[in-house]
This record gives structure tokens, C-alpha cells and sequence, in this order.
């Protein structure tokens, strides 16, 4: 397995097949708009809408610099990014449309690579843009575990679940 190949399995694990953890589509599957938006009492954190805004917002900084629609971030904060503007069902819906497409238009720019191409560096950038889809596997394994962990405190996700 070369490095695009291994990529590709990440790639595809984090999303929608399941390897050592459930992929972001089965933490998302079923979900509605209120499950989305609901925040626990106590403390403060991100509802699932909030954190799939969040992924998504550095998904598509990626793949506009894969298609060359953007050479910087735009003027935003980290906190910036998880910010959701409405909870409707339409929005909801919306969101995870953006989701699939980026991250397929995302799987599809890396599936035409040359083994050099994992090496690139973007503009602007420390990282070779290889590494910086690895990161982005890992924030989204990060972060779908979080959404499991909203859905069992909502009780919208098994206690315990069985997978091959």
C-alpha cells in the first residue's frame, strides 16, 4: 500500500466505512435537527451541528486550495468556525450536503494523485498537503467521538453496539 492508497483508507474510515471506530455518516445517521442542536446542561459544549459546521469550515479551506478557489483562510477564529446560524430542518439538511460534497470532492482530488503530490505545499502553508489530510482524518475522528458522546448523553446513540 503506497501513501496515497493508505491516505484513501484513512480518508474513507474517518467518513463512511468503519475500521477501529464508527465513521462520521453512522454518528450522523438518523440525526434531527433538534438531536443536532441540543446542548447538555452544565458546562459548556458544542452541539453536533456546531462541530459538523466546524469540520466542515476546514474541509472546504482544503479543497478550495486544491482547486485553487482561495490561497488564505478567510479573517476567522477557531471559535469562529463552529458558529451555526439557524437550527431549522432545511439547515440541517443543508449541512450535511456540504459534508458529502466536500469531503467526496476532497476523496476525489486525492484519488488522481502522483505519489509526489503527496508531498505539495500550498502557499502559506508549513506542511506538505499529504500530512495536512492525515490531520484532517484525525480532527475527524476527534470529533465524531465527540458526537457519539452528545448522542449517548441525549440518549440517541446505543450504550453498547456491535460491528464486524
Amino acid at each position: 500500500m503506497n501513501k496515497i492508497e493508505l491516505l484513501l483508507h484513512g480518508w474513507d474510515s474517518c467518513y463512511e466505512n468503519e475500521d477501529w471506530y464508527p465513521p462520521l455518516t453512522d454518528a450522523l445517521q438518523g440525526l434531527t435537527a433538534e438531536q443536532a442542536n441540543w446542548r447538555p446542561e452544565g458546562e459548556y459544549v458544542n452541539t453536533i451541528a456546531e462541530n459538523l459546521n466546524h469540520l466542515i469550515f476546514y474541509k472546504e479551506r482544503l479543497l478550495y486550495r486544491m482547486t485553487g478557489q482561495e490561497s488564505e483562510y478567510p479573517d476567522m477564529t477557531n471559535d469562529d468556525t463552529f458558529v451555526v446560524a439557524a437550527t431549522s430542518n432545511e439547515t440541517w439538511q443543508t449541512t450535511l450536503t456540504r459534508l458529502q460534497a466536500v469531503h467526496q470532492g476532497i476523496r476525489d482530488r486525492i484519488a488522481q494523485w502522483e505519489e509526489h503530490d503527496f508531498e505539495h505545499v500550498y502557499p502559506n502553508r508549513s506542511q506538505s498537503v499529504g500530512r495536512w489530510v492525515n490531520s484532517l482524518i484525525m480532527h475527524d475522528a476527534y470529533h465524531t467521538g465527540q458526537i457519539m458522546f452528545i448522542r449517548k448523553l441525549q440518549g440517541s446513540w446505543p450504550s453498547r453496539r456491535s460491528f464486524e
